[in-house]
């Protein structure tokens, strides 16, 4: 199995695109699975498309499935942050994909997102593992 970490800054961004880092990744390799996951209590990867409204329609469903607010037992961090603990319930924090002849076989408008509602953490790292088949 090879794996790799990239580093993502989630500063100014709640959803951002890795598409493009896990096809360089997988680039070299064959056939197989590549495993993308992102080892944080407060962050999540998805499958969608991107640009075209649709991640900032996910960040306002989230903000209304998660509101930020003190309804939380979880109470460190900014306000609300008990919201950013629930996340990876909703939002797996991982996500196999196909590979054939090292292209990720994603359909024609999906794209691979991190999820990060957490403002108080926007240095993430997120593991890509390539398992050949």
């Amino acid at each position: 199995m090879d794996s790799s970490l990239i580093d993502v800054d989630t500063t100014a961004r709640t959803v951002v695109d890795l598409t493009a880092e896990i096809s360089r990744f997988c680039a070299s390799h064959g056939d197989g699975l590549v495993n993308v996951f992102a080892p944080h209590a407060t962050a999540g990867l998805a499958l969608m498309e991107t640009g075209s409204g649709s991640d900032r329609d996910l960040v306002e469903a989230l903000g209304r499935l998660l509101p930020r607010d003190d309804r939380y037992l979880h109470r460190h961090g900014a306000e609300g942050h008990g919201a950013d603990h629930l996340l990876p319930a909703l939002i797996s924090p991982s996500l196999s994909i196909p590979v054939l002849a090292g292209r990720v076989q994603l359909g024609t408008w999906q794209s691979v997102v991190l999820v990060d509602t957490n403002g108080d953490n926007p240095r993430r790292q997120v593991r890509l593992s390539f398992l050949d088949g």
